[in-house]
C-alpha cells in the first residue's frame, strides 16, 4: 500500500509541477506577445514579391514626420521669355513651360494640324497677357461675385417642350435622396430602327467640359424584342468618358435570394416573355413537393413591362443605396450606386430611341447644388501643396496632362495619390499640365491655383484635344531642364498611378538601357472612318509604331532630350494623337541607341485591374476610394465598377 501511495504520491508531484511549467510558459508567450504588439516587430508569415517588400504601410508613412530634401526655389527654366509670369503677393510663381512655341511652326509648314497649332499659340499668348493684368482679374473677380443660383424644388414638361428641348430635360441641381422621376409614354417602334428598343438616361453635365461627352450616370435600356438572346430584356449600366461598367441584365429571371439587394428589394424582378420555364413548373420539382406534402402557393406572373403602344408609368427614385424603377405601380428594377459620382451630378434626363414621351414630373428635387462651381472643389489647404522642388536626387518625375477646368479631378489626384511617401520625400516629382481654357473665368481660377499649389505648369496655348501632343511634349522638356530626372511618365488626370509599382518598374531595368514601358500596342491600324477617324493627310502609313496608350508609360530620360532637340530645331514630327506621337518619337530614336519595349497590361488602358500600376478613367471619388483602399493593404484592389 506504501509503495502504491508512494507512487501516486510521485505522480501528483509530477502532475503540479508540470501544471506550474505550463502555466509558466503561458505567462512567458504572453509576455513576448505583449512585447511584440508594443514594439511592432513584423513576422513575415509567407513570401512577398519584391515590390511589396519596398511598400510599407502608407498609413503609418504618413504620420510620420515629412522630411524634404535640400531645395531650391521654384524657378522658370524658359527660352520663352514673352511668357515670363510677373512675381504676385501669393506664395508661389506661377510655372510656365520653357517649351519654345513662339517659332515652333513656321509659316512654311502647311497642314491643318500646323494651322491650328499656329493659331492656337498666337490666342494663347494673348490670353495669357490678358489674364496677366489686374484689370482682367478685378472684372472676373467682379462677375463670379454677382452670380446666384437657385432650384426648382419640382420640374414638370410636356412631351412637345421636351422634343422641343432637344430630348432633354435639366435638372439643374441634380437629385437628392428620395427625389423621384415619372416619366409617361408610350413605346412606338420607328421605320428606320432595326431593334425595337429606347433609353432613359441620367447624364452629368455640369462635371465635364464644354465638348466633352458627359458622364451616362444612369443608362437605362429596355430591349422589346430582345438582342442576341430573342428574349424581352432590361439592361442598366453607368459610362464614364466612353468606358461602360458591368452591367446589370434583367432578362426576366427573378435575382437569386443569396444575391445583393438595393435597399431591400431584388436587383431583377420576375416577368413572362415567351420562355416556358417561367409559365409552368418543371415536373420534377412538383413531384418533389408533392412528395414532402408542400402547400402549393400562389403567385402571379407579370408580363414584361413594356409592349408596343401601350401606356406606360415609369418612376425612378433615389434610394439609400441605390436608384429603383417602377413600371405601372410594380417595382421591376434596382441598380446599386456606382463609386464615381453622386446623386447631385445627375443634372439631366434624357430619353431617345423607339419612344413617345408624354410627360415628365420631377419632385423632391434639392434647391441648392453642394458644388454649382467646380473650382469650388478646391481646398486651399498646406497639407494638399508639394514639397519644394530638390536640388538633385529626383528619379521620377510623373507628368499629369489636365484640362483648365478640371479642378476636381487635379483635387483628388492631390488628396490621394500624390500623397505617397514617395512624392513627399521628392524621390518622385508630380506635376499638371495645362493649356489656357476659352473661358476667362476658368483661366483666372486656374492661375489662383497654380500660385498656390505651386504643382501646374501652364502651357501656353488654347486648349484643344488635337493639340494635346504639345503637353506631352511641355513633360519631356520639364523633365529635361526643370527637374533633370532619370526617368519620365506621362499619365491623365483620371488616372490613378500607384506610385511604387511604377517606379519599381523603372528600377528593374539596368541603367544602361534605354527603354519604354507601358501597355504596348503593336500593329494598330488608323480607323479611316467615324468619329476618330484619321485621314491619309494626317497619317499616310497603313499602320501605327508600336505605341504605350496614353493613360501611363514611362520612358527614360536619354529619349525624352532627344524629343526636345528634335523640337527646339524644328526636326519634330507632331501628330494629333499624343500616344502614337511618343511610339513614333522613340522609334526614331531606336534608329540610333537600342530601345527595350515592356509591356504590361498592369499599365490598365480601359478602368482598372487588380494588382494594377495604374488605372483609368478614374472620377475624383473612384481616385479617392482606390486610395483609401490602398492604405489599407498592399497589395492594390479595384474600386466597384462604374
Amino acid at each position: 500500500m506504501k509503495k502504491g501511495n508512494n507512487r501516486i504520491g510521485k505522480f501528483d508531484t509530477f502532475m503540479s509541477l508540470t501544471r506550474q511549467r505550463s502555466i509558466q510558459i503561458l505567462i512567458v508567450v504572453a509576455i513576448l506577445y505583449v512585447l511584440l504588439l508594443t514594439f511592432e516587430i513584423p513576422f513575415v508569415f509567407k513570401t512577398a514579391s519584391p515590390q511589396s517588400h519596398k511598400l510599407a504601410s502608407l498609413q503609418e508613412q504618413q504620420q510620420q514626420q515629412q522630411r524634404h530634401a535640400p531645395t531650391r526655389p521654384v524657378q522658370r527654366v524658359s527660352y520663352n521669355p514673352a511668357f515670363s509670369p510677373k512675381r504676385t503677393d501669393s506664395v508661389q510663381n506661377v510655372v510656365v513651360s520653357g517649351l519654345a512655341l513662339d517659332d515652333a511652326f513656321d509659316s512654311d509648314q502647311s497642314s491643318d494640324f500646323y494651322d491650328l497649332a499656329r493659331n492656337a499659340c498666337r490666342e494663347g499668348k494673348r490670353v495669357w497677357e490678358e489674364l496677366e493684368s489686374a484689370e482682367f482679374r478685378n472684372v472676373v473677380v467682379e462677375k463670379r461675385e454677382n452670380v446666384t443660383v437657385s432650384c426648382p424644388r419640382s420640374i414638370t414638361v410636356t412631351g412637345s417642350e421636351f422634343v422641343t428641348g432637344g430630348s432633354m430635360m435639366g435638372i439643374p441641381c441634380g437629385l437628392t435622396l428620395g427625389s423621384h422621376i415619372t416619366v409617361v409614354g408610350k413605346p412606338l417602334k420607328k421605320k428606320e430602327s432595326k431593334i425595337f428598343q429606347f433609353v432613359m438616361e441620367l447624364q452629368g453635365l455640369k462635371v465635364v467640359e464644354d465638348g466633352e461627352e458627359p458622364p451616362k450616370i444612369l443608362h437605362f435600356n429596355p430591349r422589346l424584342k430582345g438582342d442576341w438572346s430573342e428574349k424581352p430584356v432590361i439592361e442598366i449600366n453607368t459610362c464614364y468618358r466612353m468606358q461602360w461598367g458591368s452591367a446589370l441584365r434583367c432578362d426576366g429571371w427573378k435575382s437569386r435570394a443569396d444575391a445583393d439587394t438595393v435597399d431591400g428589394l431584388a436587383k431583377c424582378e420576375k416577368w413572362i416573355g415567351g420562355d416556358d420555364r417561367h409559365a409552368e413548373e418543371s415536373k420534377a420539382a412538383w413531384w418533389l413537393n408533392r412528395l414532402i406534402g408542400k402547400t402549393k402557393t400562389v403567385t402571379v406572373d407579370w408580363p414584361f413591362p413594356f409592349s408596343e403602344g401601350k401606356l406606360f408609368v415609369l418612376t425612378l427614385s433615389a434610394g439609400l443605396e441605390g436608384y429603383h424603377i417602377n413600371i405601372d405601380g410594380r417595382h421591376v428594377i434596382s441598380f446599386p450606386y456606382h463609386t464615381g459620382f453622386t446623386l447631385e451630378d445627375a443634372t439631366g434626363l434624357t430619353l431617345g430611341g423607339d419612344v413617345d414621351v408624354h410627360s415628365i414630373f420631377a419632385a423632391s428635387l434639392p434647391s441648392s447644388h453642394p458644388s454649382f462651381f467646380p473650382q469650388q472643389s478646391l481646398e486651399f489647404k498646406n497639407i494638399w501643396r508639394p514639397p519644394p522642388l530638390p536640388g538633385s536626387g529626383v528619379e521620377l518625375l510623373i507628368g499629369v496632362l489636365s484640362a483648365g477646368n478640371h479642378f476636381a479631378e487635379r483635387m483628388a489626384v492631390r488628396k490621394s495619390w500624390m500623397q505617397h511617401i514617395l512624392i513627399k520625400s521628392s524621390k518622385v516629382v508630380a506635376r499638371f499640365f495645362v493649356a489656357l481654357h476659352h473661358r476667362k473665368e476658368v483661366n483666372a481660377e486656374l492661375k489662383k491655383e497654380a500660385e498656390y499649389f505651386g504643382d501646374i505648369v501652364i502651357v501656353p496655348y488654347m486648349d484643344n484635344y488635337d493639340l494635346v501632343v504639345l503637353k506631352t511634349v511641355a513633360i519631356c522638356e520639364y523633365g529635361v531642364h526643370t527637374v533633370p530626372a532619370k526617368y519620365i511618365m506621362k499619365g491623365d488626370d483620371d488616372t490613378f498611378v500607384k506610385v511604387d509599382a511604377a517606379i519599381d518598374q523603372a528600377r528593374m531595368i539596368p541603367d544602361s538601357i534605354s527603354f519604354y514601358i507601358g501597355n504596348i500596342n503593336y500593329h494598330h491600324r488608323p480607323l479611316r472612318r467615324g468619329k476618330w477617324a484619321v485621314t491619309y493627310e494626317e497619317w499616310p502609313e497603313e499602320a501605327y509604331p508600336p505605341y504605350a496608350n496614353g493613360p501611363g508609360y514611362i520612358l527614360t530620360s536619354d529619349i525624352a532630350r532627344y524629343i526636345i532637340s528634335e523640337f527646339e530645331a524644328h526636326r519634330l514630327r507632331l501628330f494629333k494623337m499624343e500616344d502614337v506621337s511618343m511610339g513614333m518619337w522613340v522609334e526614331q530614336f531606336n534608329i540610333t541607341k537600342p530601345v527595350y519595349y515592356f509591356h504590361s497590361f498592369k499599365f490598365c488602358q480601359f478602368g482598372c485591374v487588380e494588382d494594377y500600376y495604374t488605372a483609368h478613367y478614374q472620377s475624383p471619388r473612384q481616385m479617392m476610394c482606390l486610395w483609401d483602399k490602398l492604405k489599407m493593404q498592399i497589395r492594390p484592389q479595384c474600386c466597384n465598377m462604374r
